[in-house]
């Protein structure tokens, strides 16, 4: 036994050097600490890691989509279609399955959107810590070297804004630590087949896919987030459209964080609202919002000096009575 240590697996005392079982014990300590706390950050380091196993099971050894289209039961299949919801739901579909495996091997439960319009996609539960993760599945196609068409994020008005609601919604907004995007990014094939081909079974290799290179990516939903809504005069939440921004996180409201992408959304109005509210959009973008920030203060500030100046005219009228 090393000089001075403690050979009873105690606590370490003045002077003493911990033994293997010292350490053991540390260790054990330490990995339960793990398991029992799961914050927001560790769930992203979680799903993240899990992106790249998302791209080899939707693609072929060459990068193709493996959905070729869909076949009845006579063994004639039809060939899918470029149309972005369609793709968007098929992705979808081949994606769930695989993170049941995610879910058991970091010991969590998960709940599937239980109707459609519901958010979110998918709830993920930490049940030693009670934490709950939002998930929603989103794809966008690229058209450009670094460019997407872009997503929609999700509504602003509804759940978004009236916290504690269940309505359309899995549990209420507030109840989730994170809210998070898997994204995936791909490209459109050129001259694929049009959707009314139809081939046999046999002629399964000769089906061209529609897309292909795919990328996932996993990112709170703030962190992508853009200040203009996902499309028109939609309700929705717009994302970043820049490649980079979204694989790495560094849309507008990243650094800003997230008490400010909510404040933002929480109070935008389309021009549709605003109308049928009788009153101006208050901001349209991030510089717009600063300045209708700052007015606010601006009128605080010109608040507190009236004030001052009133409580300084009450004090010195109590000095001057007899």
């Amino acid at each position: 036994m090393t000089p001075g240590a403690n050979s009873s697996g105690g606590p370490v005392g003045p002077g003493q050097r911990p033994t293997g079982e010292h350490l053991a014990r540390f260790t054990w300590q330490f990995d339960r600490v793990k398991i029992i706390c799961m914050d927001a950050d560790q769930f992203h380091q979680h799903l993240q890691s899990h992106t790249a196993s998302f791209a080899k099971a939707v693609a072929t050894g060459e990068d193709e989509w493996i959905i070729k289209g869909f076949i009845d039961t006579y063994r004639n299949i039809y060939t899918i279609s470029m149309d972005t919801k369609i793709i968007s739901k098929v992705l979808e579909l081949l994606i769930i399955p695989m993170f049941k495996e995610f879910a058991e091997t970091h010991g969590l439960k998960i709940e599937l959107c239980p109707q459609q319009n519901f958010y979110p996609d998918l709830t993920f539960t930490h049940p030693p810590s009670g934490q709950a993760f939002a998930v929603d599945i989103k794809s966008t196609y690229r058209i450009g070297l670094n460019q997407v068409n872009g997503m929609t994020l999700g509504a602003f008005t509804g759940y978004f804004r009236k916290r504690q609601s269940n309505k359309n919604i899995v549990y209420p907004y507030d109840r989730y630590a994170e809210h998070f995007v898997l994204g995936v990014i791909y490209s459109r094939c050129e001259g694929a087949s049009e959707e009314r081909t139809v081939f046999t079974l046999d002629q399964l290799s000769q089906i061209p896919s529609v897309i292909r290179d795919f990328q996932f990516f996993a990112q709170p939903k703030y962190r992508i987030a853009a200040s203009q809504p996902g499309s028109g005069n939609t309700k929705n939440i717009g994302s970043v459209t820049r490649i980079d921004d979204l694989l790495q996180g560094t849309g507008p409201f990243a650094d800003l964080g997230r008490e400010v992408y909510d404040d933002y959304w929480m109070f935008y109005l389309t021009r549709d609202m605003a109308a049928a509210a009788e009153t101006q959009p208050p901001y349209a973008n991030l510089e717009t919002y600063r300045e209708y920030k700052k007015r606010g203060l601006d009128r605080l500030e010109a608040q507190k000096k009236r004030s001052e100046k009133f409580t300084d005219s009450e004090s010195s009228e109590q000095e001057d009575e007899p």
